[in-house]
């Protein structure tokens, strides 16, 4: 088939994510969420979303590269 481009796009939002994620989850509690962002830890919630998408990425480049390898052996079981 080819290079798919969802390899390296999940694997980079995985590793954002668990960065940032854990950023986030490792100042829980501190004042700067307070006085900059409504109390929101936008970190924790922004790493969570990186994370999902990453990990979306990832499943749907294992499923394209499963369809493609059961497609190929189609190809390969006709021409036989």
């Amino acid at each position: 088939m080819g290079f798919d481009i969802r390899w390296p796009i999940g694997m980079m939002f995985s590793v954002f994510g668990l960065l940032v994620g854990g950023y986030g989850a490792a100042t829980q509690g501190d004042q700067m969420y307070a006085r900059h962002s409504l109390g929101i830890n936008v970190n924790l919630w922004w790493g969570i979303a990186m994370l999902l998408f990453g990990v979306a990425m990832l499943l749907l480049a294992r499923r394209g590269a499963a369809a493609a390898r059961s497609a190929n052996q189609m190809l390969n079981s006709e021409r036989n």
